[in-house]
């Protein structure tokens, strides 16, 4: 009777319905001496790789509350001995596994002929809805997190925190904001003069000072991480080359504001006298690493940075010189060089333990394919597993989650996706991703 009261107080009190609502709920339980239920999920698993770099275990339940992983067990538990208002998810004939993360792409564009017209035609609004778009056919891919190492900042970091509040569904994104000296890779080129002056960004830099002011402006806007361009870059419509291009001063600044300021920095570099001069200023990761020496690899294993190959990215450019005609002559030089070296340097510096993240820079390549990148690591010489553990266990590392992602563990984000058959015996079971949920949320379920 008293619980029939207090709902009707509620439901006459105007202006407070939902909230209303929630509270009488919560009360009449108190009243009634009935809990309140957190949202349980019961997963089955076949085969369960709870932690990459691990061996994968057999018939397991993975108990999830409130999107976190609470309890994983030996054996099929029935739902019922575990909270019987909770959902069954029977994997029991999948390979299950952490969601998988890449740490380069760019989601708010597709490498292709029409990017110049595009460029200009495109409003901000229009870059921000690609990008929704591109993001969720990455999720779909089993990807969950990724790093967005490029784009339009403010359209980037809104995105992002879409994501977070559950308005649009997507990966979870480790925001970038980019680093670059005039007239290098990550500057504006290949347009009229009137046009760069107008599209230059004002993180652009010269000298150590002025670059220690734009890596402070990209984290007070909303950078979560700093990307940096030391080297020239494949798709600059200059013949610049792909050597040095940031000085040792502007380096060092950069990594010391960032660091200072609580962000790690990435690093494009293809030429070694980059990527050894990126590492001796603190960078985290090298993204490509296309020509790295002896040099390179001992500095990688002294700094303990990782690197991120990106041999997706590579390939597709080559393809793309050689059999499109919408590249100028010097992107496609850079691209037929750069390609023919970056899976022979990925292979030397794996074979020496250099750390290893996975990353594609999809954008380059079409999003939604960035498992491609597993089986051009495994042609490459990279064992299967240690290509999962790349996605997973090293990614959360190299992004300082580890507390929270990378692995199928108690108090983990259930970040979990499934295969028909194990991606350990046959690496392309990874482009045909049966099942994706991301903190809880079933977002494919293939049956």
């Amino acid at each position: 009777m008293m619980g029939s009261k207090i709902i009707g107080i509620f439901s006459h009190s105007s202006g407070r319905g939902l909230f209303l609502s929630y509270l009488a709920f919560i009360i009449m339980a108190l009243i009634t001496g009935k809990s309140v239920m957190a949202d349980t999920q019961v997963i089955h698993a076949g085969t369960l790789l709870t932690v990459p770099g691990q061996a994968p275990l057999s018939n397991q339940t993975i108990v999830i509350e409130n999107g976190k992983i609470v309890d994983v067990k030996d054996g099929f538990i029935e739902v019922a001995a575990i909270n019987e208002n909770a959902e069954l998810i029977d994997l029991s004939s999948s390979f299950v596994m952490p969601g998988l993360m890449d740490m380069h792409v760019h989601l708010q564009g597709e490498l292709g002929p029409k990017n110049d017209s595009e460029s200009l035609r495109m409003s901000g609004s229009d870059v921000a809805m690609a990008s929704v778009h591109y993001a969720q056919k990455t999720l779909l891919a089993g990807f969950t997190t990724v790093r967005d190492l490029g784009g339009r900042p403010e359209q980037l970091y809104a995105l992002r925190d879409a994501i977070e509040k559950g308005w649009v569904e997507g990966p979870r994104i480790i925001a970038s904001g980019g680093v670059s000296v005039t007239g290098g890779h990550g500057d504006i080129d290949g347009v009229s003069p009137d046009l760069m002056e107008m599209y230059t960004a004002k993180t652009v830099c010269d000298g150590p000072y002025d670059c220690r002011r734009a890596t402070r402006r990209a984290i007070k806007f909303g950078a979560d991480i700093i990307k940096i361009t030391s080297t020239g870059g494949v798709l600059s419509d200059t013949n610049t080359g792909t050597a040095q291009q940031m000085e040792v001063d502007e380096l060092a600044e950069v990594v010391k504001a960032a660091h200072s300021l609580g962000r790690k920095v990435a690093s494009h570099a293809h030429g070694a006298d980059g990527i050894n001069a990126a590492l001796r200023a603190g960078v985290d990761s090298i993204e490509h690493g296309s020509y790295a020496n002896k040099e390179s690899i001992r500095l990688f294993k002294k700094t303990g940075a990782y690197l991120v190959p990106t041999l997706l990215a590579g390939n597709t450019v080559l393809t793309m010189a050689r059999h499109s005609d919408f590249m100028s002559d010097a992107i496609k030089t850079k691209a037929i060089d750069v390609a023919s070296a970056m899976t022979s340097n990925f292979t030397k510096a794996h074979q020496a333990g250099v750390k290893i993240a996975y990353g594609t820079d999809s954008g380059v390549s079409r999003h939604g394919t960035n498992a491609q990148e597993a089986i051009l690591m495994f042609n490459a010489g990279m064992s299967a597993a240690d290509i999962l553990k790349s996605a997973t266990v090293n990614a959360a590392d190299l992004i300082d989650r580890s507390d929270l992602l990378g692995s199928i563990e108690v108090n983990k984000y259930a970040d979990i996706i499934a295969t028909s058959a194990s991606p350990l015996t046959d690496i392309r079971e990874l482009l045909d991703v049966d099942f994706v949920m991301k903190e809880g949320k079933v977002i494919k379920h293939n049956r």
